[in-house]
């Protein structure tokens, strides 16, 4: 199968919907389909060989965070050469109404044409304005995927029609396989995401860290993410920062790594999350969690089973929860046998095999209407109506 698939935030800028869209390629990729992808990308931004740069994208506020996006006449002629080029038999695109590649594509694209829905914003007035512009690209969709309950929940609730639920993917035995890091070991939380985006939770971490130091002085957390890290720490009290190691941007290996290494794997986010990847990736390298209590972390952690949860935004509740956690390994180890087993339905041997079973039915069923259409057309040219 020729499969196309559509981007729509910047490829060198990693985030979760990059990295569900990377190994969602690889995985069909590893099958023997014909994958291409279309994404924004500097130009000096190393490629995979899949993947087919659309130019540069521009920053965008967008869904509580600043997406790099690509919009515009040239973006839509690099989408028609791409289609052209293509001749997919389907096209996957992804968050079809962010003004980026993906709406110029519904515009631009013929045939069959799957969507995956990431965004869970419930209160999205901008979304609801600009239902008007958007229907007409919509009506082209032949099957919606949502990734979580509460992204499904936004696109009925804002655009009307419906989706199947197939959550984002990770490659669990990748994370399960990791070697622990000797130096990341020993009493320590992880936190990895964008340090200097609120809604990433750290600053809240942060509130709840002097606490869990007064009753576990030896803790250490570690940090992984791009941002300002002195700002990060400017409202932690002097003699405290020195048990905050910022690691920086590190690789998907090292990802693994340190989360096959912690004690603990903090996700503090505040909000505008529809599913909660981290949160797998934790599991599958047998990580303990401690999340808040946002509806889609719940659905992800399976209510609290496969990890525990506190009231959003409340660091003391944070540190109340990390400090008994870390004071109690058999616990960590209920959660680690949970996550473990709990995980194995987001691996992509499932994950992969629903998409490609969407994308079956939607080709299935274009061809089913092309067959009909050159037969009514035979009957047309013979000059006879069909019963």
């Amino acid at each position: 199968m020729r499969i196309g698939i559509v981007c729509p935030y910047s490829w060198d800028v990693p985030g979760g919907v990059q990295f569900h869209i990377r190994d969602l390629a690889e995985y069909f990729v590893r099958l023997g389909h014909e994958v291409s992808v279309l994404a924004p990308a500097d130009d000096d931004t190393p490629l995979p060989p899949y993947v087919v740069s659309a130019g540069r994208a521009v920053p965008v506020p967008y869904n509580g965070s600043v997406a790099r996006l690509n919009f515009g006449f040239l973006s839509a002629a690099r989408v028609r050469r791409w289609l052209h080029e293509g001749a997919f038999d389907v096209i996957h695109i992804h968050e079809p109404t962010s003004p980026s590649l993906g709406l110029l594509t519904c515009w631009a694209a013929q045939g069959p044409i799957v969507a995956t829905f990431h965004t869970s914003n419930p209160r999205s007035r901008a979304m609801i304005a600009a239902y008007a512009i958007l229907q007409a690209a919509l009506e082209k969709i032949s099957a919606r995927i949502a990734v979580s309950e509460y992204a499904r929940r936004t696109l009925v609730e804002h655009l009307g029609g419906d989706a199947v639920v197939i959550p984002n993917g990770v490659d669990v035995d990748f994370f399960a396989r990791a070697e622990p890091k000797p130096e990341w070991q020993g009493d320590t939380i992880g936190f990895i995401g964008r340090i200097d985006e609120p809604r990433k939770g750290l600053p809240v971490l942060m509130r709840a860290l002097p606490a869990i130091l007064a009753a576990r002085p030896q803790t250490r957390l570690l940090v992984a993410g791009r941002g300002d890290e002195e700002e990060a720490v400017e409202k932690l009290p002097a003699d405290l920062r020195s048990r905050v190691e910022f690691l920086g941007m590190i690789s998907d290996e090292d990802k693994a790594r340190l989360l096959r290494s912690v004690d603990l794997y903090v996700a503090p986010n505040t909000g505008g999350e529809s599913f909660g990847i981290i949160l797998v990736e934790a599991m599958s390298a047998g990580a303990p969690v401690l999340a808040s209590d946002l509806d889609a972390f719940a659905q992800v952690l399976d209510h609290g089973a496969a990890g525990e949860l506190f009231p959003n935004e409340d660091a003391d509740a944070l540190a109340s929860a990390a400090v008994r956690l870390l004071a109690d390994p058999e616990r960590r180890a209920k959660l680690r046998d949970r996550g473990s087993s709990h995980v194995r339905r987001f691996d992509w041997s499932t994950v992969g095999a629903d998409i490609l079973s969407v994308y079956e039915t939607v080709t299935a069923g274009a061809a089913a209407v092309a067959a009909d259409d050159r037969t009514t057309g035979l009957w047309s040219r013979f000059g006879l109506a069909r019963d």
